[in-house]
């Protein structure tokens, strides 16, 4: 599949950035939890980017995962054990300047980087003997890089979760506070999320939270509007908030995701007896 490279400058600006990105450092140095490895990806020459997987076994999926703009790999230390819980194996990847990663975040190298994770996953999962199907998750900030993926490396993933994501650019960034108008920034030139989401047909989960003060639930009707995949779920979680998903859901939460993964499993055996 042809990769497609747009233009994010105009979201490079200092003042978009400031607003887009909140990195912080990792303040622990020991090793990773129990049943938990570390990994640093390299995406560019000097600049290396941490992840850390929750295994669950080598059969089990795999979920590639793409945090919110104020976390941390380390702040899934704690949900990471839940994935696995449920039979899922989650690998979570920090941005640029974020954790115990170099560099710092742009969205041009977020989305850059984000091919670059896709190759060293792919090396990962097969040298370390994972068998199990590939999906690519986002929440917040972090659907722009799982649908940045899933766009131009469909063949490649089983399906696609977003959690608290964003259809439209200029809502979220006029929410944030950013005068989109004094610099100058149209919807074409921000994500295109929409745009992305409505090329791919593979498997499509979305989860929001009812209240969502920062990304409005609507938005999310708009990406599931806008999916043309036929196996498509849109999850309304009662009374949270956008940082409140996980906390008003409790188990719900992991056990919808394994029942979204179940259900690919089952359609990705079908269709191998019917080939055979």
């Amino acid at each position: 599949m042809t990769e497609i490279f747009y233009d994010y400058s105009k979201l490079d600006q200092p003042e978009v950035l400031q607003i887009i990105f909140h990195p912080r450092r990792e303040a622990h140095t020991g090793p990773p939890p129990d049943n938990a490895v570390d990994n640093i990806i390299t995406v560019d020459e000097g600049i290396g980017l941490h992840a850390r997987f929750h295994l669950a076994g080598q059969e089990e999926p795999n979920i590639l995962f793409f945090h919110g703009n104020g976390e941390i790999v380390s702040d899934y230390d704690t949900i990471g054990p839940f994935y696995t819980k449920f039979g899922m194996n989650f690998l979570a990847v920090d941005y640029r300047g974020y954790g115990k990663s170099s560099g710092s975040p742009t969205v041009t190298a977020m989305l850059a980087d984000s091919h670059h994770i896709l190759d060293a996953v792919r090396d990962w999962l097969s040298k370390a003997g994972h068998t199990g199907p590939l999906l690519v998750m986002g929440r917040s900030l972090g659907a722009a890089a799982a649908l940045e993926l899933a766009s131009n490396h469909a063949d490649d993933f089983a399906g696609l979760i977003i959690e608290s994501g964003f259809a439209t650019t200029l809502p979220l960034l006029m929410n944030l506070g950013v005068d989109v108008a004094r610099l100058g920034i149209t919807e074409e030139d921000g994500f295109r999320n929409v745009r992305k989401i409505s090329s791919l047909t593979k498997p499509t989960l979305i989860i929001h939270g009812q209240y969502d003060e920062i990304i409005p639930v609507n938005t999310a009707a708009i990406l599931q509007a806008q999916s043309p995949a036929r196996a498509k779920e849109f999850q309304v979680v009662p009374g949270a908030s956008h940082n409140t998903v996980i906390a008003s859901a409790g188990e719900l939460y992991f056990s919808m995701i394994k029942q979204f993964c179940n259900k690919i499993c089952g359609i990705r055996a079908q269709r191998k007896r019917k080939s055979n």
